[in-house]
């Protein structure tokens, strides 16, 4: 790596300290910003990153999660034994200054397998945006009151492709089964969506190019080590959503998204709903362009009997949020923001 590869390799991580900070993660926050450190410092962090960090290439996209998402792996996993006492997954308790000369041993023994963490887009499937969702689904269901055949792209694990099955509350009282294991307090703020909606959900179809299986130990560990450690109310949420996985069956698909969209068409009698969640930073200019068109195309064949949606939470230039709730509802292709989220969903304030 070249000294402006290595400063750019460091930016990445100190950017992404401050994002985690912002978003409620104080050991990510320190730690990221200590593994910066020793990257500037020629230490074993540095290492990890050579021949993966290419000298004529920007570093890869959220290139401090896919390290730390990395570590949390090999805790999960119980290859990093020293570790466990500082992670609160774990039922550890962290202190920076206490873990990190064992974090950076870590770092330093289990160097390949780092290298190989950081060739992987981190898979968060985030089950807080679930609430963001199921407010466009009602929202669609409201208006249509057609059945929902739901496409996610992005899809991940499909978690989010059950939301419907997941209990959520508002100032206003509750939605959701009563028994559903994940269960979102103050999860919705602000106008309450259209609860009393007929919704059903008759399809559940992900695409994703890495797609993950959350009824496997596996792929559910995969989740779990991109779920922030010290965030255990995040993990407890992505553990109960794998139970729901396991009772709700949804197609998941091993494609990109847009040709993923080239095989979906509009039927007859349901409304058929696009969605997706802090995806678009990972889908490449030309990719955009052809999921774009291939959503004008649909829409071009919507009408009140085959209704084609679109719903969004994506960054709109803030990286730590609020992002906006965006629905757009074919026939009439009218585009609202119905409200906004932090970048983990949860509260969706609704304003429209």
């Amino acid at each position: 790596m070249t000294g402006g590869v290595v400063q750019q390799a460091a930016e990445a991580l100190e950017w992404q300290a401050r994002q985690c900070g912002s978003l409620g993660s104080p050991m990510y926050a320190g730690l990221l910003a200590a593994l910066a450190g020793d990257v500037n410092a020629g230490g074993p962090t540095r290492a990890v990153f050579d021949e993966v960090v290419a000298d004529d290439a920007a570093p890869p996209a959220a290139l401090g999660l896919r390290l730390v998402g990395g570590l949390h792996r090999l805790v999960l996993d119980g290859e990093a034994p020293s570790l466990e006492e500082h992670y609160p997954s774990v039922g550890g308790r962290w202190d920076l200054a206490a873990a990190l000369p064992a974090v950076l041993a870590v770092v330093d023994q289990h160097r390949d397998a780092l290298r190989q963490a950081l060739d992987r887009v981190p898979q968060t499937n985030e089950v807080g945006r679930s609430a963001a969702l199921v407010g466009g689904l009602l929202r669609v269901a409201d208006r249509f009151a057609l059945p929902v055949r739901l496409i996610e792209i992005g899809a991940s694990g499909g978690l989010n492709l059950r939301a419907d099955h997941f209990r959520f509350s508002s100032p206003r009282g509750w939605w959701g089964p009563v028994d559903s294991p994940v269960v979102m307090d103050g999860a919705w703020a602000g106008l309450t969506p259209a609860v009393d909606a007929p919704l059903e959900v008759v399809e559940r179809r992900g695409f994703d190019l890495a797609p993950l299986d959350p009824t496997r130990i596996d792929d559910r560990r995969t989740l779990e080590a991109y779920t922030w450690p010290d965030m255990t109310e995040r993990l407890a949420r992505l553990r109960a959503a794998c139970e729901v996985a396991a009772e709700v069956p949804a197609v998941l698909e091993r494609c990109s998204a847009a040709d993923g969209l080239d095989g979906v068409e509009l039927e007859q009698g349901t409304a058929t709903v696009l969605w997706h969640s802090v995806t678009w930073m990972y889908v490449a200019d030309d990719e955009r362009e052809r999921i774009d068109a291939r959503v004008a195309e649909l829409a071009q064949d919507a009408g009140p009997d085959r209704v084609l949606a679109r719903v969004t939470l994506e960054p709109d230039g803030r990286a730590d949020g609020p992002y906006p709730v965006l629905l757009t509802t074919w026939p009439f292709g009218e585009a609202t923001v119905i409200g906004h989220a932090p970048a983990h969903g949860l509260p969706t304030t609704w304003t429209g």
